[in-house]
């Protein structure tokens, strides 16, 4: 069994298990860690988890896990892997079951005592335009073509239809919309699922919250993002709700006959996967694609909701209202 002891400290905070510490394994793994933090790791499934991530076929240099890694499906939650394209593998549980889940940060040009006596209305507010809870429905409806449309085009849809700048786009992760999208690959109980789920925060560890920058750590950094210290932003941690979860869902059941199929071994059937290339594995890709534009979109269906919730509540009570993206990103 494998022990902290047989991790080898390769800089501060980076901790290396050597290719060969178990025999299948085909790279090294990598944790971003501190020491208590890599005794964390032991207390569930996490580093048993990387190491089978470092027994697929095609990876390339290591399996690394984040310093937020904790028990996943297959991979531990912060897994990295990056897999050749020619005799690589994609897996389902890799990616996980909220695709694109990502925190997009809003920034504000006020200071927290401006805010502080509108905060309870402020609230009010955010919880009528930015739907949440299990199963909650969302700001905007569509059909199965729009959505079809929506997922395709990613950010631009909602440029298109009034709720989004374009500035939001230039700083959205892929500019909003990751190619290679099909929507003919994603099931009808996926589509069913995500028809009334666009804008909607969903439950589980997913918030909208108001925040006051504390620290700079980089101020040149920060200077080029536009933040300062004692400023108001929001941020929006969700993903691509009901939609991307039955996605991973189906494609789970239906590669476990591709590993077969391909003859592909692997230590943890959560691992299910094929090449990235074959007929499955192009099919999830379109897929995954999918879910990835839909949480793109459903996040800045979210962040115009916030837009308007600050308008309503701050109009005429303070100089500037506004809030403009600092960033979208999946993580």
């Amino acid at each position: 069994m494998v022990a902290k002891r047989d991790f080898r400290r390769i800089e501060r905070f980076i901790w290396e298990l050597p290719k060969g510490t178990r025999p299948d394994m085909r790279v090294p793994a990598r944790m971003f860690a501190d020491p208590e933090l890599l005794d964390a790791a032991f207390r569930d499934r996490t580093v048993e988890q990387l190491i089978n991530t470092t027994t697929l076929p095609g990876i390339v240099k290591y399996a690394l896990a984040m310093p937020d890694f904790h028990q996943g499906y297959g991979f531990p939650i912060g897994g990295v892997a990056a897999m050749r394209t020619d005799t690589g593998v994609i897996s389902p549980g890799g990616v996980g079951y909220d695709i694109n889940c990502g925190v997009r940060l809003l920034a504000s040009h006020l200071e927290q005592d401006e805010i502080a006596p509108y905060l309870q209305d402020l609230t009010a507010a955010l919880y009528r335009s930015c739907p949440s809870g299990v199963g909650g429905k969302g700001r905007v409806r569509v059909s199965e073509r729009e959505l079809d449309e929506l997922v395709t085009k990613g950010a631009r849809w909602a440029l298109k239809r009034g709720l989004a700048r374009a500035e939001d786009l230039a700083r959205t992760e892929e500019g909003g919309c990751m190619p290679g999208a099909d929507p003919s690959q994603v099931s009808a109980r996926a589509k069913q699922r995500g028809r009334p789920q666009v804008g909607s925060l969903g439950a589980g560890n997913h918030f909208l919250e108001i925040d006051v920058v504390e620290e700079v750590y980089d101020p040149g950094v920060a200077d080029v993002f536009g933040l300062r210290e004692g400023q108001v932003v929001v941020q929006i941690h969700c993903g691509s709700r009901g939609y991307g979860h039955q996605i991973c869902d189906d494609y789970v059941k239906r590669l476990q006959s591709a590993v077969q199929k391909y003859g592909i071994k692997l230590p943890d059937r959560e691992l299910v996967c094929a090449s990235i290339d074959s007929p499955e594995g192009r099919a999830y890709y379109g897929a995954m694609a999918c879910a990835v534009n839909y949480a793109f979109v459903n996040r800045q269906v979210l962040a115009m909701g916030v837009r308007e919730a600050f308008e309503q509540v701050l109009a005429g009570k303070v100089k500037n209202f506004d809030l403009y993206q600092v960033y979208d990103v999946a993580h």
